[in-house]
């Protein structure tokens, strides 16, 4: 298992005690992982993302923290991520949003496996990449309203 994983699932886990709300230091998390604090930054940066329904504050000096707060509804994570998304999107980032949204249990795995099929650049032959993006988040949206509703 990669290190970004552990930290991840370690995160994970602090929420499954029913808060929505984890305070974490991120000297001790490195420590106690054996790992440098920036790896567990790239983690929160890239993993608790407001798209993914996370909120992120933090506060430096002796005695700072980083407080992740995980929205209470999975439709309203995935809402925030339908708003996000815009009229254009490439496949790198929207095959990261479904990836992302299925690790946090957000979309089943044959949910993500659809949508990773709908949006693949492979679908888009003949047309330019700026309406190939630009169907891809129509349709991206679609799929996630569909999953939602």
């Amino acid at each position: 298992m990669k290190m970004s994983d552990m930290i991840a699932d370690m995160i994970l886990d602090m929420f499954d005690d029913g808060e929505s709300t984890v305070q974490i230091q991120r000297n001790d998390l490195a420590n106690q992982l054996g790992c440098v604090p920036s790896q567990i930054n790239y983690v929160i940066t890239s993993r608790f993302t407001p798209e993914a329904g996370y909120r992120i504050e933090s506060r430096r000096g002796g005695g700072g923290y980083i407080l992740i707060s995980r929205a209470e509804s999975k439709d309203n994570v995935i809402m925030s991520l339908i708003n996000s998304i815009g009229n254009s999107i490439d496949e790198r980032t929207a095959k990261a949003h479904i990836i992302n949204c299925n690790y946090q249990k957000r979309i089943s795995d044959k949910a993500a496996n659809m949508m990773l099929s709908v949006i693949a650049e492979n679908n888009f032959r003949g047309i330019t990449k700026e309406a190939a993006n630009e169907i891809r988040a129509k349709q991206l949206k679609l799929m996630l309203l569909a999953y939602i509703n």
